[in-house]
């Protein structure tokens, strides 16, 4: 008889005990999180394929906690208990550089001695829209690559800076080996932030930054402009790269864009 009863007794045991870590996450109680954690705790993140300690999550937590008012965690299925064993499934919505993020997460906890002693977590991003004037509109993909949803928003804002203040898309030559090396991530990260959170390839992603840089140099120069030329030292390697991606943006060719620099430079000289 008392086998038969150990077996929902520590069923129920284990769901007071998931309850618990997840109102604390849910609550933002990064000290209530870590207190729930047993001394020997193995947290296994699967993309990133590494096994974090105690002493290592309590930064890994923090990072990843939601910490801001429209920033939430919210379960999408009840707790699903075997044993000792718990099975949640939540989506939290973070905050970043470029609006709210939303991830679906999946966990299976392990309690031992009414504490978690292992967490095996998987986690994707899912399609969210932002109705808000400073988000670009939807962000898409379908895993994370060994970051936590802040991190990656992080990351986002790196790659910006990078090209912003080294300006490295002005070599003809640069390659996304290289804007990982010096971004500081891997070459899988930063493809997979620009194919799947960005919607861009890394092609089109350096074109655009070119682009820009020769749209400011277009608004300086002195007439007659020679645009082709422009395109070469702004890093294009192509001119038929270079005038897909103008007209694109612009609608227009670059030689018509050119005209209508001239005439507004003209109106206001009239002025």
């Amino acid at each position: 008889m008392s086998d038969d009863n150990d077996g929902p007794q520590q069923t129920r045991a284990t769901g007071e005990t998931v309850l618990r870590y997840h109102l604390c996450w849910k609550h933002r109680d990064l000290d209530g999180v870590m207190a729930l954690y047993h001394p020997q705790i193995q947290y296994h993140d699967f993309f990133q394929n590494r096994v974090l300690g105690l002493s290592e999550l309590r930064e890994y937590v923090g990072s990843s906690m939601p910490r801001e008012s429209d920033e939430a965690l919210e379960h999408s299925d009840r707790i699903r208990l075997d044993g000792n064993t718990a099975f949640i499934q939540y989506q939290m919505t973070l905050r970043g550089g470029e609006g709210l993020v939303s991830f679906h997460s999946s966990e299976a906890i392990t309690v031992r001695d009414g504490l978690i002693w292992r967490v095996n977590e998987y986690a994707s991003l899912v399609r969210e829209q932002v109705a808000s004037a400073s988000i670009g509109g939807i962000r898409a993909a379908t895993s994370r690559l060994g970051l936590s949803p802040r991190q990656l928003s992080f990351m986002a804002d790196d790659l910006q800076q990078y090209f912003q203040r080294q300006q490295a898309y002005l070599d003809p030559g640069l390659d996304l080996q290289r804007v990982a090396k010096e971004c500081g991530y891997s070459r899988n990260q930063i493809s997979y932030l620009l194919n799947q959170v960005l919607g861009q390839s890394f092609y089109r992603y350096v074109n655009q930054a070119r682009l820009q840089h020769l749209l400011a140099a277009l608004e300086k120069a002195a007439p007659p402009v020679r645009v082709d030329e422009l395109a070469f030292t702004a890093g294009f390697n192509s001119l038929s790269a270079f005038y897909k991606c103008f007209r694109e943006h612009t609608g227009l060719s670059p030689k018509a864009y050119a005209k209508e620099i001239s005439l507004r430079a003209r109106a206001q000289d009239s002025l």
